[in-house]
């Protein structure tokens, strides 16, 4: 068997560790964490072969690293954002219902004389606050159901609450916050 020298060896080394990484690790990570590992490996062979040296592949290798990572994340943020348009199996549960917010425990520190909750048909969820002062709001945000939780969602945050329905209650849990909602009308 020939043995392998030099910068040779690296390289070797690099393509089989990468290919490890991605063989044992593709089934658990996102696109971002995959990226950063493929431009690692990538980096550190362009590296090596352009300087011919250690210093190069690890240049090479973090350079790679970390344009691999911001294009992995660039693709995860694209995934999410399609992801923010439900389908009618997931909005079927809850959609064209109406609920009225009964108690939140612990007491949220704003106070409001009623709150009611409208699930769409499309996908959004539209919630009206009274507060005790007679000023009103509106919110919308997206909502899906996956299996047993409830997940709402804007741009800038998700809540995912276990849920379930008992009649004309429905039961919420946010993980801070336990509400009871009543539905209103049929």
């Amino acid at each position: 068997m020939k043995k392998i020298y030099g910068w040779k060896k690296i390289v070797v080394l690099g393509v089989l560790c990468t290919a490890l990484l991605f063989g044992a690790g593709c089934a658990t990570m996102d696109k971002s964490e995959m990226g950063a590992v493929g431009g690692a490996g990538v980096g550190a062979l362009v590296g090596q072969a352009i300087g011919h040296n250690t210093a190069g592949t690890l240049i090479g290798a973090g350079v790679g690293l970390g344009l691999g990572y911001i294009i992995g994340n660039e693709a995860d943020k694209s995934d999410a954002s399609k992801r923010q348009k439900a389908t009618h199996e997931e909005v079927q549960p809850l959609a064209n219902t109406t609920w009225q917010v009964v108690s939140v425990t612990p007491r949220p520190k704003k106070h409001y004389q009623s709150m009611i909750t409208r699930f769409n048909q499309d996908g959004t969820v539209t919630t009206t606050t009274t507060h005790t002062n007679g000023k009103v709001e509106t919110d919308t945000e997206s909502y899906r159901i996956v299996g047993s939780t409830l997940v709402i969602n804007k741009p800038n945050y998700v809540i995912n609450s276990r849920y379930r329905i008992d009649g004309s209650k429905m039961y919420m849990d946010t993980g801070d916050h336990s509400i009871v909602l009543q539905r209103v009308g049929s």
